[in-house]
């Protein structure tokens, strides 16, 4: 089934899988992540959550269904969201040069939804055994998996 135009309805009965993705600094990863789900992910409604503006633009250039800015957008996100994308500095406090804070990180972790995070190691943060595979193959991977997931029961999808 196709979704042109997604509402709580559509979400709840219609088992659309909403797809929260958050990123901060410019936006590039999630705008990435963002177009890959669309373009793979039959079932996505995708929303967008940044920690400042430009990346909140730049998902939402990208085909976010929806989108908002902020501290309190993203904890309010992680209520209903069925998977979580973005990179694994969002469960990090102070992370990302400061933009994720103890409050969004804890309503990341305390979310009911399965967290996809991309392993990039910057901003002080380095995840030890993984290899230097390019960004885009790591998108792929996790696109793939959140695509796998749609064949499944989420936890915030089994209510």
């Amino acid at each position: 089934m196709e979704y042109a135009l997604h509402t709580d309805a559509d979400l709840m009965y219609n088992r659309a899988m909403e797809i929260l993705v958050i990123d901060g600094q410019g936006g590039g990863l999630g705008r990435n992540i963002v177009s890959s789900l669309k373009a793979n992910v039959k079932n996505a409604y995708v929303v967008a959550v940044g920690t400042n503006s430009l990346a909140t633009g730049a998902m939402m250039k990208a085909g976010a269904d929806r989108a908002a800015t902020g501290e309190n957008p993203v904890v309010v996100a992680c209520r209903t969201a069925d998977v979580i994308m973005g990179p694994v500095g969002i469960v990090i406090p102070d992370s990302m040069h400061g933009e994720i804070t103890a409050r969004m990180s804890f309503a990341i972790a305390r979310s009911r939804a399965e967290r996809v995070l991309i392993p990039v190691n910057l901003c002080s943060n380095h995840v030890v055994g993984v290899q230097n595979t390019p960004i885009s193959a790591m998108i792929e991977e996790a696109v793939g998996y959140v695509a796998s997931l749609g064949n499944q029961k989420t936890p915030a999808i089994a209510n």
